[in-house]
């Protein structure tokens, strides 16, 4: 689609939309059903039980909006008719592996799973380095105001957070041949797993946190621990780096254990 587009506010103003509405479906599905729907239901799973106050939500909006003014501007600049040939964007999978269909699928799939490990390596550090105390109190404090978030928050950065959050996007389309079909499935990918991760409610099964598997996986109860607590829990889809630096929140597991056991009267 952006290889026939030559009008830098046309494509600006068609990334705009796309992520503001995805992150608006996403989160506003999110939302409706855990907070309105079926609050009464599921209040005693929420993993901080309090509800946020309205004004919570509307400055989570307030910022998530400014923050896809960013995106859609560093995107934009990035595939500029002047910059695009620069990058690795390709028209269809077929020009980076050919035309075997088995090619194509493979590469796709591990096109899009490279951009997500590289990702995650990227916001491990990147969060760790937000969170500096000279920092903090400047650019990454704004996102912890939700320090009971909702899926609203996924993107409630400060505009230098959210620019710095966002240089991953220049890194992956410099370097991982890829389609815009590849980009927008991992950044669909990415909404989808930051809202879960705000969430403010655990989907994952009981005993997820210490499976073999799930160990390594971050979670909405995890990353809710770090909003609350502001000290561990820095992945972004798995816990890969805070278990290799030693930053997973010492209670992890009894919490995440403690919210799976509640049943819906609130019993224990």
């Amino acid at each position: 689609m952006l290889h026939n587009i030559d009008s830098y506010w046309l494509t600006w103003s068609i990334i705009l939309t796309f992520l503001t509405v995805r992150y608006g479906v996403i989160a506003g599905v999110f939302f409706v059903w855990w907070y309105i729907v079926k609050r009464e239901r599921y209040a005693p799973q929420k993993i901080q039980m309090k509800y946020p106050a309205k004004q919570d939500y509307k400055r989570e909006i307030g910022y998530s909006a400014a923050t896809f003014f960013i995106f859609t501007t560093v995107a934009s600049t990035v595939y500029m008719p002047q910059i695009r040939p620069l990058t690795q964007l390709h028209r269809d999978v077929s020009e980076i592996v050919g035309i075997n269909p088995a090619w194509q699928a493979a590469y796709w799939i591990g096109g899009v799973l490279l951009m997500l490990v590289i990702h995650d390596a990227y916001f491990y550090f990147m969060h760790r380095a937000v969170h500096h105390k000279k920092l903090y109190p400047i650019v990454h404090k704004v996102h912890h105001l939700s320090y009971n978030p909702t899926p609203w928050a996924a993107f409630a950065f400060h505009p230098f957070e959210a620019l710095t959050e966002f240089l991953i996007f220049p890194i992956v389309a410099f370097t991982i041949p890829h389609t815009i079909g590849m980009i927008a499935t991992w950044l669909g990918f990415m909404t989808l797993y930051n809202a879960y991760g705000h969430l403010g409610f655990e989907l994952y099964p009981k005993g997820f946190s210490s499976h073999a598997v799930g160990k390594w996986i971050n979670t909405s109860v995890n990353h809710n621990m770090h909003h609350k607590y502001a000290t561990s829990n820095y992945g972004l889809y798995t816990l890969v780096w805070d278990r290799l630096f030693g930053t997973v929140h010492a209670k992890y597991d009894e919490t995440f254990e403690e919210v799976k056991r509640r049943t819906f009267d609130g019993r224990q």
